[in-house]
């Protein structure tokens, strides 16, 4: 008899132990690589925006938006916005181009066309353009209205907006750059939607995404919220895991939303925007006053200090990245405590991490510096060593989210 999304499963199944594979010479060589690169764009993001400050570009950029705006407020800062977005987008094209279409092709890893990786991050740039003309004017306006209190409205407002945006993307944003549809696999589909129901989200639509067209890696994610609440499989691991490997990582996935761990990156997100803007808030008086010639401006409701906001906003956002990569990594743990509690087929979930693993380039055991500044995840030797240890339900210990779990419907036939 075959695992299923019940939770029956047999003990001999449940007592295969999986092997952590060793890295591949090639999986090596796309880690460290990637290590370099993330330094290399790090250390862009801070760059750019301090040139723009202190070569006085930026404030020449906002006389000619308010110039061309004819010296209307809510134009000019559109207009500065969208300029923005242009310049950061064109300074870091050959960098995008490398990482995301040379580096792929090199690595095996991408299926993808010049000319489609080029029309998808065209649409990326309009989508921002987009955006940034429509949002900038918040800042500025709360600059405007509470110059003391400011950082705290503009940081409150990031937990609301990002909630909108959890709403807006998968609807409208997401299918501008992908094709969605039903699973082709109705019975992987029907054996999903079981899982959900008994994770208390029967109401969850299941997307199947073509990625095959653009990637060989592998992936899957639950996303929305309400009535855009879905579950999304790459095509990629539905045509490379088998079906009791796929229903852990929906376990997985289903667990990072029964947790409720958007919440939590919302909440997060807004306590760490609001601390950077705070701190922008109390170093900006002093930054000007000293600058002020190479500024070439002196109020920090100018739009033309977006790029003082970016660079002390971005040097804070990386100061607490460990504490926020931390906060990650333990969510993951418990959402694969949850995929294993929910579906108790150890040797489905350690294999489907062996299958991240040799499918994506990862290598299983990172170091201390990457866990610090990158990990989102644990090491997949980590993951696949708890995946083969944890089964509290042979030994008749209680589980943790014992009470998440609905009544299971019976089993299908063998």
């Amino acid at each position: 008899m075959r695992p299923n999304d019940s939770a029956q499963t047999s003990d001999t199944a449940a007592a295969t132990t999986v092997a952590v594979p060793e890295p591949s010479d090639l999986a090596v060589r796309y880690h460290r690589s990637g290590n370099a690169l993330w330094a290399g764009a790090t250390a862009l993001d801070l760059l750019l925006p301090a040139a723009l400050l202190f070569t006085g570009m930026s404030a020449r950029l906002g006389g000619a938006a308010a110039r061309a705006a004819r010296g209307r407020w809510f134009p000019t800062v559109a207009l500065y916005g969208a300029a923005y977005v242009v310049i950061q987008a064109v300074v870091f094209l050959p960098l995008a181009w490398y990482v995301g279409y040379v580096r792929q092709h090199a690595y095996g890893l991408s299926t993808e066309t010049g000319a489609e990786w080029l029309g998808d991050w065209t649409k990326a740039v309009a989508l921002s353009i987009v955006s940034a003309a429509l949002m900038l004017w918040i800042p500025y306006a709360l600059l405007r209205a509470s110059p003391h209190r400011w950082w705290l409205w503009t940081g409150l407002l990031t937990a609301p907006l990002a909630a909108l945006a959890m709403i807006v993307v998968p609807l409208y944003v997401a299918p501008l750059f992908d094709e969605y549809g039903r699973l082709r696999d109705r019975a992987l589909e029907e054996r999903i939607h079981r899982l959900a129901a008994r994770a208390g989200i029967p109401d969850s639509r299941i997307y199947e995404v073509r990625k095959s067209d653009e990637t060989r890696q592998v992936n899957a994610y639950v996303t929305g919220f309400g009535r855009t609440k879905r579950i999304v499989l790459w095509d990629t691991l539905v045509d490379r895991m088998g079906p009791d490997e796929v229903t852990f990582v929906v376990g997985h996935e289903i667990g990072h939303f029964v947790l409720r761990h958007t919440l939590t990156v919302i909440l997060g997100a807004t306590l760490l925007v609001t601390l950077s803007l705070y701190v922008v808030h109390r170093a900006a008086g002093w930054l000007i006053r000293r600058f002020r010639p190479r500024l070439g401006f002196d109020r920090l409701d100018d739009v033309a200090s977006l790029p003082l906001l970016s660079l002390v906003g971005g040097a804070v956002l990386l100061a607490a990245s460990p504490l926020a990569l931390a906060v990650s990594r333990r969510q993951e743990h418990e959402a694969d405590r949850f995929g294993l509690e929910i579906t108790r087929d150890n040797t489905a979930a350690a294999q489907a991490f062996v299958r991240l693993q040799v499918d994506n380039l990862s290598v299983p055991r990172t170091g201390f510096l990457f866990r610090l500044w990158r990990g989102s995840h644990p090491d997949l030797a980590d993951r696949i060593g708890f995946a083969n240890r944890y089964r509290p339900w042979m030994r008749g210990e209680a589980l943790r989210y014992e009470d998440r779990f609905r009544a299971a419907e019976p089993p299908p036939d063998p």
